[in-house]
């Protein structure tokens, strides 16, 4: 699944994530997080956007993170729970 023809650029710009009641390092979590959304981007494209620019204002629907996890890891499962809402799933607000 993915973006069948290759795009010139793609751009996720993100303005704030919250995240409640997890005590990881935010830093360590953004690190993360943009690492494996940008691999997760290069690697299946944006669904979404196959047909010309998206704009989202929120991504909701998506699935519940465990609490628990390390900054690394809590990063990485947050980059895919966006992905998939690029992807198609959950609920996008335009």
């Amino acid at each position: 699944m993915g973006v069948n023809r290759e795009p010139s650029a793609i751009r996720v710009e993100i303005g704030e994530l919250v995240l409640d009641g997890f005590r990881a390092d935010p830093e360590r979590v953004s690190a993360a997080f943009e690492r494996e959304l940008t691999r997760l981007v290069r690697q299946h494209g944006v669904p979404l956007a196959a047909d010309g620019p998206l704009t989202a204002d929120a991504l909701s629907g998506l699935p519940p993170l465990p609490a628990g996890l390390s900054a690394r890891r809590l990063g990485q499962e947050l980059a895919r729970a966006v992905h998939e809402g690029l992807s198609g799933h959950g609920e996008v607000t335009r």
